[in-house]
């Protein structure tokens, strides 16, 4: 046998109490010192002379590589260079170095011309078939490289004001130039779902001499193939584009949607809420107003034929009286076709139940077809605003038809509402209940939804019976100056003026888009005698009301916003993800054509256009109809709703109009007010004092 083997090593595996396995690095790292002592002198020399041969390489080719790194990352010198691929960039542009910095756009007033182009002189100029008078835009001069920068139109640009939401490539062209003039105005053309439009662009200073030299590339082979420096300008015709715009709504309406309440653009088919022709019967006097001789005849036409309040159907009262009943009575007026003041008359008579209630305050559902009224499911309460806002309305119609029941029935409403207790300096509380005849859920008071056409109402009674009911106008002023005490502040970063909402003494910085409506009706009270500080205040908050649109990125307001009270600099409007829906609402422009009309300040018609315009941009639908969007923050997409209102037709266009008109006798607000829904009524004679 062989004997066993020797070995000459033992084996050990060491840990520790905590399973830590030894580490023996130390001996690692000593042997490779060991390594290092083992080569030669001359070896050692060697390589440590490679490393400081390597090392004075470096420093020496540190300045290059740093200034190649820095050239490579000089955005501005990017944007500089790119910048001048035009020698004369069209006046009014903005330079994008304002955008990828930062920089707020001031708030200038765009005037009245945009420039002619001649299309031959800009290759592939785009051009969207328009009325007369409409001037051609050219395409907008693509960058090479993309920045993160601000969307939207950037004349709707500012500081702390931008989504930091919205992603997605941008469907936007943009036209830019340099910075320098101090009132910048820009322009652009936007592709939404296939309609191209043009923004408005104003006139400017154009740059100095030295400064085309500076910013000037060689010239090019072919003078055309380069921008003028200077653009004729021809004036545009916004009422046109009004007449315009409505037409195409009504395309869509009349195709998809005819004799239905409501348009369906996106689907091209239409809802129905009460199924009486809401839109149809909204437009009646707008299409009069602005000459529409052929489709007011064919509306006309179904009013007399199909249009029949004879249904089992339940209503809303306050709805169909400021839409239906005075959409009518207006049409009358304007036209004196007796057609209309007789279906006013038939429609009045069958909303009557609504006010046979133990309280006298009305209810808010009647059924038209059995005579019978009751409230919502829900409960017993009715809206402020829904009962206070029928006066004008109910009243005219017992003056037409010498039939005082209808003045009555809303007179009284108004003489329960003077008296109540629960009112907070003149603020009211949003419920009433149908049968006690009380405010309900009080301490909550607000100008928004559910109480703003009060305050309107009380006003505009006033002025229509001829400025004799002294507790209107008590009302009226002591609710004006409750809202200056409690209601009003100023925004911290850039003191904007706004309306908040008090909840059980507690502010809240929350404006909805419906407050918009009080400029407007503050600039009325002031025309008609009441406090000059009444017009001070409207100028404020219609300043304010013009930002909720500058400021979003697509130009649209959205339908709440909420105010930072914060002096800081970060942003004055946050709108937050459930509020960033646009109706086609009509408040700022009304109050917009207010202000025109009383001031001549032209400022207002180019508030007014702009919004015109970018509801064009991101509202029309290319089959016909204008559409409510889902995010005014989102220009790539904002998210049609799929639903025209009624009261696009037949209050945003028709304020829209008047805004631009010259003509201040068409509908003289010394002759007329307007019901809540932009439908005319007269302002009845003084009686013999």
């Amino acid at each position: 046998m062989y004997p066993p083997s020797r070995k000459d090593f033992i084996s050990l595996t060491l840990s520790d109490s905590h399973n830590n396995t030894y580490n023996n690095g130390k001996h690692r790292r000593q042997s490779c010192w060991r390594k290092w002592k083992q080569l030669s002198r001359l070896q050692r020399s060697l390589v440590l002379f490679l490393l400081a041969l390597l090392l004075i390489f470096g420093l020496l080719s540190y300045p290059s590589i740093t200034e190649q790194w820095r050239g490579g990352s000089d955005r501005e010198d990017w944007l500089e260079l790119n910048d001048r691929d035009v020698k004369d960039l069209p006046p009014g542009v903005k330079s994008i170095l304002d955008q990828a910095e930062g920089k707020a756009l001031p708030p200038v007033a765009e005037p009245h011309v945009l420039p002619a182009v001649d299309p031959d002189a800009v290759t592939g100029a785009v051009v969207e078939p328009r009325g007369p008078n409409v001037p051609i835009m050219p395409k907008p001069l693509i960058k090479n490289k993309n920045f993160p920068n601000k969307r939207g139109p950037p004349s709707l640009h500012k500081d702390g004001n931008i989504s930091d939401t919205v992603g997605g490539e941008k469907e936007v062209q943009e036209v830019v130039r340099e910075e320098g003039e101090e009132e910048d105005k820009e322009k652009k053309i936007v592709s939404w779902r296939g309609a191209m439009i043009e923004a408005d662009q104003a006139t400017e200073p154009p740059p100095s001499a030295s400064e085309r030299e500076d910013a000037a590339p060689p010239a090019p082979a072919d003078p055309a193939d380069t921008v003028p420096s200077e653009v004729p300008t021809v004036a545009v015709d916004r009422l046109q584009a009004v007449c315009d715009a409505f037409r195409h709504a009504w395309k869509g309406y009349k195709d998809y949607a005819w004799g239905h309440d409501e348009l369906k653009p996106i689907s091209r088919s239409f809802g129905e809420w009460f199924g009486l022709g809401l839109t149809l019967i909204d437009s009646l006097d707008t299409m009069w107003i602005l000459g529409l001789k052929e489709e007011f005849a064919e509306a006309r036409d179904w009013v007399e034929k199909e249009l029949s309040f004879d249904k089992n159907v339940d209503v809303n009262l306050f709805e169909t009286t400021i839409r239906v009943l005075g959409g009518l009575l207006s049409t009358y007026h304007l036209t004196g076709d007796q057609l209309f003041l007789d279906k006013a008359k038939d429609i009045g008579s069958r909303l009557m139940p609504a006010f046979k209630t133990p309280s006298k305050i009305p209810f808010s559902d009647v059924n038209i077809g059995k005579g019978t009224a009751h409230p919502p499911r829900w409960t017993s309460d009715s809206t402020l605003a829904e009962v206070t806002s029928i006066q004008l309305e109910f009243r005219e119609l017992s003056r037409l038809t010498q039939d005082p029941q209808y003045q009555e029935v809303v007179n009284e409403v108004m003489k329960l509402v003077h008296k109540l207790p629960g009112k907070h300096d003149g603020l009211v509380p949003m419920f009433i209940n149908t049968n006690s005849g009380q405010f309900t859920h009080k301490g909550v008071f607000t100008l928004g939804a559910r109480a703003d056409s009060y305050y309107e109402y009380l006003l505009k009674q006033w002025i229509q019976g001829g400025k004799t009911e002294d507790d209107l106008l008590e009302d009226y002023l002591q609710a004006v100056e409750g809202v200056k005490k409690h209601l009003v502040r100023q925004t911290g970063p850039s003191k904007l003026t706004f309306v908040g909402e008090l909840s059980h003494s507690r502010f809240n910085p929350k404006m909805d888009h419906l407050v918009c409506f009080l400029p407007g009706t503050l600039a009325l009270g002031a025309h008609n005698g009441l406090p000059g500080d009444h017009m001070d205040l409207a100028v404020q908050l219609m300043e304010t009301c013009h930002q909720m649109y500058r400021q979003m990125e697509t130009g649209l307001s959205p339908e709440i916003v909420h105010f930072n009270l914060q002096a800081n600099d970060g942003q004055d409007v946050v709108v937050k993800p459930a509020d960033r829906h646009n109706l086609l609402r009509p408040e700022t422009v009304e109050s917009l054509f207010y202000m025109y009309r009383f001031t001549k300040d032209p400022k207002y018609r180019d508030w007014g256009w702009e919004i015109l315009l970018s509801f064009n941009n991101y509202t029309k639908v290319p089959g016909g109809g204008y559409t409510s969007i889902n995010n005014v923050r989102d220009p790539v997409n904002p998210g049609p709703r799929d639903k025209m209102e009624s009261f696009f037709l037949g209050e945003t266009l028709k304020y829209l109009y008047l805004l631009f008109s010259d003509d201040a006798e068409l509908l003289s607000l010394d002759k007329y007010v307007f019901n809540t829904e932009a439908h005319i009524l007269p302002i009845w004679p003084s009686p013999p004092k």
